[in-house]
């Protein structure tokens, strides 16, 4: 009973310091993101909303997601996300909302974004972001920030994109800042089936992250992901389903060598699809 209770104090131990050491970092991208290593700086689809808001200007019509991670198949740390873009012809306007923790911390951010084209390969986008934290020992807090990124596609089917988070170093609490974080990614289309994505992460505080995916459609309507990150080292696998209607159907895990996989589910419709879909998403 003993040994019971000291395995699950210090197995949600190392929960909690896990969840706290990621305090505001950015939500997956969809389950298509995780299924990627989460190399999606470069994306162009709805779930650009969490990953570089300059991809929302490439969404061609109103477009819904809603997506939950269950980190190492933990019942007390989920993630939960939800986002929309409604493109205008003065540019493309979004709202993400995510949910990330437990009862003993948790964090909330509402995001409101906008992405606009400057030419047909260039693209840029901003949210301004209300991020809330509730730690039972502390209280509540609440703050804002701000992100910022750029896309462009350097030549035919390989894109760039470069991406900031909390530049301004807002504090949570004394000596415990928001992470500062920079992304620089590149996706390659050699064809229409195939996208190879690879990205470099910064937060200025901690190590460079490398991250790197693949996305491969077997068939018209499904296709496998495979993806790797490190700094921890982490494995990627996922599937996904686009319907010809627009919904998309993504499932994915990761896997952490020492506290085991965290699944996913995301589910994204865009409304009035153009039927070619947008270069780095592959609709068929």
């Amino acid at each position: 009973m003993h040994f019971k209770f000291i395995c699950t104090l210090l197995f949600s131990t190392l929960l909690s310091f896990y969840a706290i050491s990621q305090n505001s970092t950015a939500p997956m991208s969809g389950a298509r993101g995780l299924g990627m290593g989460n190399a999606s700086v470069a994306f162009t689809d709805i779930h650009s909303i969490f990953s570089n808001q300059a991809g929302l200007a490439f969404v061609d019509g109103i477009s819904f997601s809603i997506g939950a991670e269950r980190r190492f198949i933990t019942a007390e740390i989920n993630s939960i996300e939800a986002g929309l873009a409604y493109p205008t012809k003065a540019g493309t306007f979004g709202l993400a909302i995510n949910y990330f923790g437990f009862s003993g911390y948790n964090e909330q951010r509402i995001g409101l974004a906008y992405a606009r084209k400057l030419s047909e390969r260039i693209s840029i986008g901003a949210q301004v972001d209300y991020l809330g934290y509730s730690i039972p020992e502390y209280g509540n807090k609440a703050l804002f920030t701000f992100e910022l990124g750029v896309q462009a596609e350097l030549i035919e089917n390989l894109f760039i994109g470069a991406h900031v988070f909390n530049p301004v170093r807002q504090e949570v609490v004394p000596d415990e800042k928001v992470p500062t974080v920079f992304k620089l990614g590149t996706a390659y289309l050699p064809n229409k089936k195939l996208t190879i994505s690879g990205e470099l992460e910064k937060d200025i505080d901690l190590d460079m992250v490398f991250k790197a995916g693949v996305e491969y459609y077997l068939i018209d309507i499904f296709c496998l992901r495979a993806g790797i990150s490190t700094s921890p080292f982490l494995n990627s696998f996922g599937m996904g389903l686009s319907l010809k209607n627009g919904l998309k159907i993504d499932l994915a895990t990761n896997y952490h060598y020492d506290l085991g996989f965290t699944p996913a589910i995301s589910l994204a419709y865009e409304m009035n699809k153009n039927k070619s879909g947008t270069k780095t998403e592959k609709s068929k």
